[in-house]
């Protein structure tokens, strides 16, 4: 039971984690990706840059590490479902189906959320990329896994 819960508190961490992020207007949201590549060209010795260098190596950047972070916390949400939903007798098939779909709806519902926000747009091609975040989540752990995860057979 404690598992189970604790768990339960991971998928919603993180699901809050995406809400936070997705409730930035777009001049911060876009302040924060530009800062995550300023420090990433920081830590490899690209620092002393002309201000028309740094708009360039921006314009360059901002769409991969936009579309990498939505991966990503996608990947973790899958992660966090399916964990989760293992804790329930659920055959593997609809376990990971019902992962990846979750998943999905709640990637519609956070494109959805951010039709609302200042400067933000809801766009399909995101809800494409967090499904594929989350379903590659959702099957490393089940190649992790495989094993542990039983065949629940109702007879």
């Amino acid at each position: 039971m404690i598992k189970k819960v604790l768990k339960g508190i991971l998928v919603i961490v993180c699901m809050i984690t995406i809400f936070y992020f997705s409730s930035d207007n777009g001049e911060e949201s876009s302040y924060k990706s530009d800062s995550v590549i300023l420090s990433v060209s920081s830590f490899f010795g690209v620092d002393h840059l002309s201000k028309q260098e740094r708009n360039d190596l921006i314009d360059t950047f901002v769409v991969p590490v936009r579309k990498t972070a939505h991966f990503t916390i996608y990947f973790i949400l899958g992660i966090t479902f399916i964990s989760f939903l293992r804790e329930f007798s659920i055959p593997v098939k609809k376990l990971l189906l019902l992962s990846i779909f979750l998943a999905f709806l709640y990637a519609c519902s956070d494109e959805i959320h951010q039709l609302f926000i200042s400067g933000r747009t809801g766009k399909v091609l995101d809800v494409f990329i967090d499904t594929l975040g989350a379903s590659s989540g959702v099957f490393l752990y089940y190649l992790l896994f495989r094993k542990k995860l039983k065949e629940v057979r109702y007879e």
